[in-house]
């Protein structure tokens, strides 16, 4: 729910899944904290729920669900927020037997993509992907630098990056991260090119359902995408198709990959839910929240053969006005 200048996928999954005819929804929110934005966003979303943080552990998230599952007869969960889709995935199958359908990667699947394995994957599968060095402790920062090499960047084991020049910027950067994030860190080699973005949507069986590559047109200093750009590249789609076979990924993912002046195309990440911009492939024709909804529910569906190039996302800010009594429910309730 949380539409910020570094916005979470779902109020975008919502939108997403709003404007596909083929069914009528009933959408209810789950968030974290009473200022997240999709809260109170009354045309998307019909009520929304406070959650445990996934530091709470599966218990606290289980017993929760179970009381918003007694007054909404959830049918589907789509989680979107890296930290807590471990808690999910354990609980799959308890959700199951509730009757709440998921369409997630298993713990094998999730962890294999991990930014901390992701150089033993690219080997594993012969994917191009930055040189890296995870570290505990700061006391070993300055022989990982030493060995990447500047610049390079500091990165948290869920989000945030830092370019790093110096060793001192290197050090400031561990802290910060480290303070948001915990432990490890992830010291990467900087990999100079042109960002390009991927969603994909795999079937869990080895089959890509979808895939929208998408150029940033203008980044924020936290490095987001605020506007972008639909491609047209098969070399893309191919590298893609590559990682969603090898993993048998299930469900939504985004790989985030920098292509250099050589050609090269460098996989920095792969993020294991949909992309805050996932609501492009709606509007280029392969609506991937949507299909989700599809296939979570048991319903063939076949792989999109195409979409609208050249089509154009814009991120804009909005002032969204509601009142007091509002963030108070929400804040004393947990229900709004």
């Amino acid at each position: 729910m949380n539409a910020i200048d570094n916005p979470g996928p779902g109020v975008a999954v919502i939108r997403a899944i709003r404007e596909c005819t083929d069914f009528e929804v009933r959408i209810i929110g789950l968030s974290y904290e009473s200022l997240e934005p999709g809260i109170y966003m009354h045309d998307l979303v019909d009520k929304t729920y406070q959650i445990p943080y996934p530091s709470g552990g599966t218990d606290s998230l289980f017993g929760r669900l179970l009381h918003i599952h007694k007054a909404e007869h959830l049918d589907l969960i789509i989680p979107n927020f890296d930290a807590e889709l471990f808690n999910f995935i354990k609980l799959r199958d308890k959700l199951s037997e509730l009757g709440i359908h998921t369409f997630l990667p298993d713990l094998h699947q999730f962890e294999a993509r991990d930014k901390i394995k992701l150089s033993e994957f690219g080997q594993k599968h012969g994917l191009l992907v930055p040189a890296n060095k995870i570290i505990h402790q700061a006391s070993e920062l300055e022989k990982a630098t030493e060995e990447i090499g500047f610049p390079l960047l500091i990165k948290g084991k869920f989000y945030d990056a830092v370019v790093a020049n110096t060793l001192e910027q290197a050090q400031k950067a561990f802290f910060q991260i480290q303070a948001k994030w915990g432990l490890p860190i992830i010291v990467q080699e900087f990999i100079n090119g042109t960002e390009i973005n991927i969603a994909a949507l795999g079937d869990g069986e080895g089959k890509a359902i979808s895939i929208v590559p998408m150029r940033k047109l203008y980044i924020t200093d936290k490095g987001k995408a605020w506007s972008g750009i639909t491609l047209d590249d098969d070399n893309y789609i191919e590298l893609a198709r590559k990682f969603v076979t090898a993993t048998r990924w299930r469900g939504g993912c985004e790989l985030e990959v920098m292509q250099t002046a050589d050609g090269k195309s460098y996989i920095l990440e792969v993020n294991p839910r949909f992309p805050a911009w996932i609501y492009l492939t709606a509007a280029a024709g392969q609506n991937q929240p949507a299909t989700l909804v599809k296939m979570a529910l048991g319903q063939k569906v076949e792989p999109f053969t195409e979409y609208e190039v050249g089509k154009i996302f814009v991120r804009y800010a909005w002032d969204l006005i509601t009142n007091i009594t509002e963030f108070q429910k929400i804040s004393g309730t947990g229900e709004l």
